[in-house]
């Protein structure tokens, strides 16, 4: 298969938003040509064999982990970001929704490093 298979509206359910904007985030490199599909399959696959070899259960309930974590590879493998600069952001988010009044949006402050750049926002 060259390209995902997307189910009707009605069927399409992400238990996160995060979930939603993982997936099309990596749908979105692909179609841009950051990867091949094919690709991304076999880093999921892998992701998931790993995840089995250290004795997580298959409930399906750690999918979008998985997913993630094969997304976070293969953007550090085709250059698009690196390890620091992803942890950095992941850290400055955390920090934000920290310190965010519950009911509000978490939004980065002025001064968070852009994670491709290392320039401010």
């Amino acid at each position: 298969m060259s390209r995902p298979e997307l189910l009707p509206d009605s069927e399409q359910t992400f238990a996160e938003p995060w979930q939603a904007q993982a997936f099309a985030l990596a749908v979105r490199l692909s179609a841009e040509g950051h990867f091949t599909w094919k690709e991304w399959a076999e880093t999921l696959a892998d992701e998931l064999r790993k995840a089995a070899a250290r004795g997580e259960p298959d409930d399906g309930s750690r999918y979008y982990e998985h997913w993630l974590a094969a997304l976070e590879r293969l953007v550090v493998a085709k250059g698009l970001s690196d390890p620091d600069a992803m942890i950095a952001r992941k850290e400055a988010w955390a920090d934000a929704y920290r310190h965010t009044p519950h009911g509000k949006p978490v939004e980065l402050r002025n001064s968070a490093r852009n994670s491709n750049t290392g320039e401010h926002d």
